[in-house]
Parts: structure tokens; sequence; C-alpha cells
């Protein structure tokens, strides 16, 4: 990490605790890389997460208020912040056990009305925290703690799925990916709407040493080999894509911002001026 981003970082507890190899690193460091290209205030982002491997990105290395919430309320909470302070940053970073799994309801939701957060989801195709347990994005047949027979379940297209619902901008990348995934950074940010990343990143710990994939590097090589860009995924059959990682832009649309709609409706009531 270049030096002068350090200053978006509580130095006193670096160097991070993340598992050697772990993507956590690359997402914080990309993230400050946003922010700071983009010169927003630390101060004027208030980030949310909730509780996983994911969770120690904003909290405690971001210098900037941050709600460290209940396993899977992570957007429950960052809603209520931007219902009260909507002209701040609100930024949710959690991973796809959190966000997909016990909190996937909150996720559609949010999306479906348009909330204007943005929503960095870490994807490492496993609960990496507690012990390496099947996770709603992990491949079909692989072997975790709680599938010691290969998983029966095919994982959820996540991005897909918040596209579906209506976000304003949707968009995927891997940790290889570090500088497009900067720029989508930057471009969520700046999104009036909800704004949602899926970030594919790397556990060699939990899921790597499951699947052969032992340390960071060999993550990469994977990411690096098995991406295809959303254009050339649909020139492509569903059986050509399995196992592929389909990374770029998934939507970009201009629906009214939630509080936005909120706000008129309650100053309309206000003043007499509403249906």
């Amino acid at each position: 990490m270049e030096h002068h981003l350090l200053k978006y970082l509580r130095e006193e507890i670096l160097p991070t605790t993340h598992c050697p190899g772990c993507g956590c690193g690359q997402v914080l460091n990309a993230f400050v890389n946003a922010i700071d290209t983009l010169r927003i205030d630390p101060r004027g982002i208030i980030s949310v997460t909730g509780i996983g491997c994911s969770s120690w990105i904003p909290s405690p290395y971001f210098k900037g208020d941050t709600l460290h919430t209940t396993h899977g309320r992570a957007i429950a909470f960052a809603t209520g912040v931007k219902v009260i302070r909507p002209d701040s940053n609100v930024v949710v970073i959690a991973g796809d056990g959190d966000l997909a799994g016990i909190g996937g309801n909150h996720l559609i939701h949010a999306a479906r009305r348009n909330v204007g957060l943005t929503v960095y989801l870490v994807n490492n195709y496993i609960y990496g925290m507690t012990g390496g347990q099947v996770s709603p994005t992990t491949p079909f047949g692989v072997v975790t703690s709680t599938t010691p027979y290969t998983n029966a379940e095919y994982p959820l297209k996540i991005a897909e799925l918040v596209a579906a619902a209506g976000a304003n901008y949707v968009a995927r990348w891997t940790t290889y990916h570090i500088r497009k995934l900067i720029a989508s950074m930057e471009e969520a940010l700046q999104t009036k709407g909800f704004a949602f990343i899926e970030i594919v990143s790397q556990c060699p710990v939990a899921y790597g040493r499951r699947v052969g994939l032992r340390d960071g590097v060999a993550f990469m090589e994977y990411f690096k080999e098995n991406s295809v860009s959303v254009r050339k995924s649909k020139t492509m059959s569903e059986e050509e894509l399995e196992g592929k990682i389909v990374v770029g832009r998934l939507a970009r649309r201009e629906r009214v911002e939630f509080t936005e709609s909120l706000r008129k409706i309650i100053e309309e009531q206000r003043t007499g001026t509403g249906a």
C-alpha cells in the first residue's frame, strides 16, 4: 500500500490479523484507493458491517465511523443510517455468509427499494471465520466442514439476483482484477441509489486447502484463467460458463433513490401538498 494511503487507516493496529494470503487486505487497499481518488473525506463515510472475516475490513482498520453489527443485519442497520443521515456515504462491507446467507432478504429488498447504499460483498465461497462451513455461494461438489461428502447445492448467483431486484449499479470483479475493481468501487461510491459489487476473493486457509489452492498466488492464477467478461459470456452456453467467473458491470440504471422518495412524501404530508 502506498504511504499516503495510510492516513485512511488506524496504523496502531496494523498489520492486519487476516490469514496469510487472504484477499481482505486487497479489498481494503482497493477501497482506500477509491476514496482517495474521489477525494472523499473518511469522516463523511459511515461503514456498516456484520460478523465474519470480511467484516474486519472496515472495522477496526478504516479510520472512520463504523457500526459493527450483528450477523446478517448490516444492511438493515445501514438502511436506518441512510434514512436518518441521507447526505452521508453509507458503505457496507461484509461477506457472502453475512449478506447472501442470513442477511439475504435484507440485501434483496434494499436493492428493490433502491436505498442509497454502497455494498461490497466479499465472496470467498465459504464461512471462513467459523470453521469452513458451506455458504450460499460455495460451488457445487465442494467439500466443506458441513458438506463432508461434497456440496449438493448449486451456488447463488448473487450479483445477478441483486441486478434483477432493481439495484442502480451492479458489478462483479475478483481480487486479481484490482485496478478494474478500484474503478468499479469509484463508480459505486458515486452512484445515487443502491450500488453493489460482488468481490470474488481468496481464502487459502478455509476454502483453498479443500480445493487445492493453498496460497494467494494460486488463487490469483485461478481467477485469471477462469474469468470471462460480461460481454463474452453472452456468446457462451451454460455448459461453457460452468466454473467460470463472469466479471464486469451487470447493471446500471437511474431509478429514484429510496430516501429521496421518502423525504418527498414526508414533506408533502407536512405541507399538505400530497395526494
